[in-house]
């Protein structure tokens, strides 16, 4: 039981660190075409169907991987942004990325303190 919840966790960190990278990509792409005609901004989705794995276990699932076979971040496009949305498109792309940068940074530290607990636990306590 332990090393499948183990397992969840680890994998659960890999695919939201894949959903940030994902996103940091698409919020890249949407500054550098900010100005171009017709340009429609790229989105990511994966909160939703994260959050669908979350609610199982809470709901008394057992811990599996299969709960997480259909989790996958997945990139969108809206629709194409008007001449005169442009300034608040550019703005809202650079909050979005100064968070996306704090998510991922989080995500990567709650990941290393989980491993050095794991490591922790292997030697012993011993350094």
């Amino acid at each position: 039981m332990f090393g499948n919840t183990e397992a969840i966790t680890v994998e659960m960190a890999k695919l939201a660190l894949d959903a940030a990278s994902l996103r940091h990509q698409a919020i890249s792409h949407n500054i550098a075409n900010a100005n171009s005609p017709g340009f429609a901004p790229a989105r990511v989705s994966f909160e939703e169907q994260m959050g669908a794995a979350r609610a199982a276990l809470r709901e008394g699932a057992p811990v599996e991987h299969a709960m997480l076979a259909g989790v996958q971040p997945v990139l969108t496009r809206g629709a194409p942004v008007l001449d005169t949305d442009r300034t608040a498109l550019l703005d809202m792309e650079v909050a979005d990325m100064a968070q996306n940068t704090v998510q991922y940074e989080a995500l990567l530290k709650a990941l290393g303190k989980h491993m050095a607990i794991l490591g922790a636990a292997i030697n012993e306590g011993k350094r």
